[in-house]
């Protein structure tokens, strides 16, 4: 598309995957020496301060629309800001140096460097209002299931579409006191629960991969994280479905404000317009989704996942890094 000045916007091409998972690499390279640590501040400063450097040689105009730390009073990449060397491809990114950044501190499984990219003004900004409810599932759930039914319905709905047993169904949910009736809810249909401690944005992909051991992630997580799952979802071929959740009457203001829409269901073409998606993920710590960083001996061991909605491609990387580079980069 051009823009009124002329200049010819880009879409983002399959390059531009390679370039930001090296930004991801960084990131959870960084957040080694942190993990286990207790300083999940100082392991979110050491990936942003990465990642930023590494989009900077990236060849593209990057918007931040959603930026990291600001929930948590942690340094982030913050919204607004611009990244890439400002040629080529005009994009929103949403960026989370580290999800689960909890995670990491305690040493504990799932925490992730992530980078999701798509075409520019097509990124719902949804950073004025905390919280959304979410349900994701694979491509069964699609005219499945409706997330204002209640959660036994839908797991009931997704069972039969898969042809499976509604006991042999399986439901990720944040381990918070917030959804304590919402796993007894879960538990009373027969299905089972993986709850997870942190990092709902892989809890997402994992219900959205084929093959994998969860069917179905639902509860009120994160709305940053909920729009970048959307990105990795339109590659799948998945379903999101997503209502905002307000905390206080002032955080629904300011969302009103800022024109997003309440007892309303956004779903992966609302959170986000655009065909064309990159998500890429780059594992901190090992995780159902991706491995952790690995040393072993000069080498330092990476795993990533790529994923492009225009091709559909689901691509996993895995780089040995030698460590020496690292020392002093």
């Amino acid at each position: 598309m051009m823009t009124e000045t002329g200049t010819l916007f880009l879409h983002p091409d399959r390059n531009l995957a390679m370039e930001l998972v090296r930004a991801t690499e960084a990131a959870a390279i960084r957040a080694v020496p942190f993990i286990g640590k207790g300083d999940k501040n100082g392991a979110d400063g050491a990936a942003v301060d990465a990642m930023r450097k590494f989009l900077g040689t990236v060849d593209f105009d990057g918007v931040v629309v959603i930026g990291e730390g600001e929930k948590d009073k942690a340094p982030m990449l913050f919204n607004g800001e611009h990244v890439g060397t400002g040629n080529g491809p005009a994009c929103d990114i949403a960026v989370d140096p580290i999800d689960g950044t909890s995670l990491t501190a305690a040493g504990r499984q799932n925490a992730l460097s992530m980078i999701a990219v798509s075409d520019r003004g097509s990124m719902l900004d949804a950073s004025m209002v905390f919280y959304m409810q979410k349900i994701v599932t694979g491509a069964e759930g699609r005219g499945i299931i409706d997330i204002r039914k209640p959660i036994a319905e839908n797991i009931r709905a997704l069972a039969k579409a898969k042809g499976k047993p509604v006991s042999e169904i399986v439901v990720a949910v944040l381990d918070r006191p917030r959804h304590a009736e919402f796993i007894d809810e879960i538990r009373s249909t027969g299905a089972g629960t993986r709850l997870m401690l942190d990092g709902d944005v892989a809890g997402g992909i994992n219900a959205a991969l084929y093959g994998t051991r969860i069917d179905m992630c639902a509860g009120i997580g994160g709305s940053p994280e909920g729009v970048a799952t959307a990105c990795a979802i339109k590659a799948l071929g998945g379903v999101i479905q997503t209502i905002l959740y307000p905390q206080t009457d002032e955080e629904r203001q300011k969302g009103t404000d800022a024109g997003l829409l309440f007892d309303h269901v956004y779903d992966a073409d609302t959170l986000v317009r655009s065909d064309n998606t990159f998500f890429v993920a780059t594992g901190v710590t090992d995780g159902g989704l991706v491995n952790g960083v690995r040393r072993l001996g000069p080498i330092i061991r990476t795993e990533s996942i790529v994923l492009r909605s225009h091709s559909g491609t689901i691509r996993r990387v895995s780089a040995d890094h030698l460590a020496e580079k690292w020392l002093d980069a």
